[in-house]
């Protein structure tokens, strides 16, 4: 697979997707969607990372994070190292600074999936080989990655879809509004007034839009009306991890907010529905709508793996 004309971005880190440009995130796209057809066709991968290590820090537990990233990594020939908390010297005290020094000097890549946002930024800033964000709370990138490419796939096009987001105004709403605006789509972020997301996401979101693409980013509280002439429904969790403690008080104050065969009905007849996993059947999306003939939440979860290995192979090789 020719990376030639990737070449500017080599080394660079992958913290959010606002620091690219959409033609940079459509390139990484095209190289995932070749990446999977290599997978689907059982075409042996070209080992772009043979010989290179990625350490993989986990401060939150995982499955699609970690599988799709430990196997991504060794299809494209290279190791990857799981780091829990347990693991490293941070959660005893050593400076992330110290860290981030250390390790650049044994791996080529680090990918870091955590709670605080600055401590990612702050790996980032003293790392000499390229840090990649796999979640914070703020923001999860690489998801969204995925989850663009799922629809390129489904719609054919992503520029001037319409993507409704119902649910929290969490780290995916924040991805998804910066997703949007860097890949032409039209993103609505549905949630009950004290959980929309930060206005200064909102706002970063709509300049990046207007710059590049010039498409809308709306906040909404009614369900009804974000969902109209939707090509996309996406949802959520209600209660992320590290929120187990508000998960009854969620439960009260979204329960209008559910995706349900309802809900579906004032979308566009052939919309789609995703969710990044893991899902709370019952509770912000119903078993038949997951289970459905319009849910492609499986493809979505799959795609982590395609989209993973682009970032790596562009930023690592």
């Amino acid at each position: 697979m020719d990376f030639s004309t990737m070449d500017h971005l080599r080394g660079r880190d992958f913290l959010s997707l606002k620091d690219f440009d959409g033609r940079s995130l459509y390139q990484m796209l095209d190289a995932a969607q070749r990446f999977k057809a290599m997978n689907h066709g059982h075409i042996p991968h070209t080992h772009v990372l043979r010989g290179k290590t990625l350490a993989m820090i986990f401060s939150k537990s995982s499955t699609r994070t970690r599988v799709s990233f430990e196997t991504g990594i060794w299809q494209l020939g290279g190791l990857g190292q799981f780091l829990s908390s347990n693991d490293l010297q941070v959660g005893r005290g050593e400076t992330i600074h110290d860290t981030a020094k250390v390790l650049s000097r044994y791996v080529d890549g680090i990918m870091i999936r955590t709670f605080d946002h600055q401590d990612v930024v702050d790996l980032a800033e003293h790392a000499s080989v390229p840090v990649i964000n796999g979640l914070t709370d703020l923001l999860h990138p690489c998801q969204v990655m995925a989850d663009f490419l799922t629809i390129k796939e489904h719609r054919q096009t992503i520029q001037g879809c319409k993507v409704a987001y119902i649910g929290d105004g969490n780290n995916m709403a924040n991805s998804l509004m910066f997703g949007g605006a860097r890949f032409g789509a039209h993103v609505t972020i549905c949630s009950p007034e004290r959980y929309l997301p930060d206005t200064e996401m909102v706002d970063q979101a709509r300049a990046i839009a207007e710059d590049e693409q010039g498409t809308d980013i709306h906040v909404e509280t009614d369900v009804f009306k974000a969902v109209q002439g939707a090509d996309v429904i996406y949802t959520d969790v209600w209660a992320s991890m590290g929120q187990e403690s508000q998960q009854q008080e969620r439960l009260q104050e979204f329960r209008e907010y559910q995706v349900n065969q309802e809900l579906l009905r004032h979308a566009k007849s052939d919309a789609v529905v995703m969710h990044c996993l893991p899902a709370h059947r019952g509770e912000e999306i119903s078993a038949e709508v997951i289970d459905g003939p319009q849910s492609i939440v499986f493809d979505q979860a799959e795609n982590r793996l395609h989209a993973q290995k682009a970032i790596m192979a562009v930023l690592m090789r």
